[in-house]
């Protein structure tokens, strides 16, 4: 039997390898990570990460072929296989800081493995690394190998949260990256050999390492740059009049462009794109690019901007301040169908607000008031370093309350921030809201999700972004 193991039960690895344990019920899988809290939820009803259909693979495999351990070192020994899905992080300090990944936790895995290997491994990143990181790593490998010989593979992932389920059962393409040596092909083929159980072989790309590592870049960089795109746009639609929906529907009809991120909001999230695009700046920078970074630094501007941009409107609309006033937040998650908070735009719209001094209430019905109170009080690129790393019981943040209840977060609040897609949001009873809440009653949708007229006719001042203002939001222009 061949043996998999898995070094990091996060958002990739645990699903990634669910899906390889119910594709390969002849291959054992083990998922591990120094996390007890997080190995014990993956053992139990309450899986650690909300994402729809994993819970049925995870239950449908566990103690079969699937295990989640924090006996690391053993499954590591045991393993042919060793996917490594360690954490990241953008470097907050010393050389880089700000732009570049911090390897710590890359570096740290590949020592454990030379020092517990007792037979040769494939290594495969599935973290997703800088380019010519495989290098650093076989360069580690090799010099504390003892005589084993390993392989190192990349192979990046291309999930969607809230969609990882059906992108893992139907992949656009798995990417597999080794070195073009006999040795370096035949691990190459041993992975794919193991995605062929269910991927079709047309959709099982094989490249050079370096081209796999860029890859992974290069996808997100290019699908936040078209969210920054028509973000920019929805600005100009605002100052123009014009509908950036119609404007969106129109340009993504042309088949050279397509229609997919092409959807105006508050600004992208989660846990690639910035770092991503930061990562790729800063590689650009070391090899002496300065035009190709600061092309993709204005990636990251426009998003910062859009952000700043939807709180300078929230609080000019309100005769220019929210001091002392409640402001309902309608979602926290970076996106909808996951509970995700990295790199929300939420964070950075409540800090702004509550820099003008506003009192929030927020409503997500997938994120715990623990996770808002941390994300509020983490300071930037905190988020992705271990739990242990991160401010143990930090200070709450007395102007924000969290509600498990859109009602009541809305309730005698001067306005409402629409901060995440939840299909819940489109049917709220917007009459009891209105009737609930201070007057003028202000709804700042960020996500576009409802109807903005029919909340005009029930006497909501009502943002969209980049669509027609109101006549209230014209004479009330927001400066940023």
């Amino acid at each position: 039997m061949v043996k998999i193991c898995c070094i990091g039960a996060g958002y990739v690895g645990g699903p990634t390898m669910a899906m390889i344990a119910l594709k390969c019920p002849k291959i054992e899988v083990a998922v591990v990570d120094i996390s007890a809290p997080r190995i014990a939820a993956w053992n139990s009803d309450q899986l650690p990460i909300f994402e729809p259909g994993l819970d049925e693979v995870v239950k449908e495999c566990r103690d079969r072929n699937l295990f989640f351990s924090t006996n690391v070192e053993k499954h590591v020994a045991e393993a042919d296989i060793i996917f490594v899905s360690v954490n990241t992080p953008t470097k907050t300090r010393g050389l880089g800081a700000g732009k570049a990944a911090d390897l710590t936790y890359w570096e740290s895995a590949a020592r454990m493995i030379a020092d517990v290997a007792k037979s040769d491994k494939i290594v495969v990143e599935k973290s997703t690394v800088p380019v010519k990181t495989a290098e650093a790593i076989e360069k580690i490998l090799t010099h504390n190998s003892n005589g084993i010989k390993f392989q190192i593979l990349s192979n990046p992932e291309f999930l969607a949260e809230g969609t990882a389920i059906d992108d893992l059962r139907a992949p656009d393409r798995v990417l597999i990256g080794g070195r073009e040596t006999p040795e370096g092909k035949k691990a190459v083929q041993a992975l794919k050999e193991v995605y062929a159980h269910w991927v079709p072989e047309d959709r099982i790309i094989t490249t050079n390492l370096w081209s796999a590592e860029l890859s992974k870049l290069a996808a997100n960089a290019f699908l936040a740059q078209r969210i920054s795109s028509i973000n920019a746009m929805s600005a100009l639609c605002e100052a123009t009049g014009a509908n950036v929906s119609e404007v969106a529907y129109a340009v993504g009809k042309d088949s050279r462009i397509g229609s997919k991120f092409l959807n105006a909001s508050v600004g992208f999230g989660g846990s690639c794109f910035q770092k991503d695009i930061l990562n790729l700046v800063y590689i650009c920078e070391c090899n002496g690019l300065p035009e190709v970074a600061n092309y993709w630094k204005q990636v990251i501007k426009i998003n910062d901007y859009q952000k700043s941009r939807f709180v300078n409107r929230v609080v000019s609309s309100m005769f220019n301040t929210v001091s002392g006033k409640k402001i309902a937040v309608l979602g926290f998650a970076f996106k909808k169908d996951t509970g995700d908070t990295r790199e929300t735009p939420a964070i950075d719209v409540c800090k702004g607000l509550l820099g003008d001094k506003a009192s929030i209430s927020i409503y997500d019905p997938q994120v715990t008031e623990d996770q808002i109170q941390r994300d509020l009080a983490m300071n930037k690129f905190d988020w992705d370093h271990p739990i242990h790393m991160q401010p143990v019981s930090p200070t709450a943040v007395k102007q924000v309350s969290v509600t498990w209840d859109a009602y009541e977060a809305a309730k005698g609040a001067h306005g409402v921030c629409i901060l995440t897609e939840w299909d819940e949001f489109k049917k709220l009873d917007y009459e009891r809201i209105y009737d609930s809440m201070q007057k003028p009653a202000f709804i700042f949708d960020g996500r576009n999700v409802v109807d903005a007229e029919k909340l005009r006719e029930i006497g909501f001042i009502v943002y969209s972004i980049g669509k027609p203002l109101d006549q209230w939001l014209k004479d009330m222009p927001a400066v940023c």
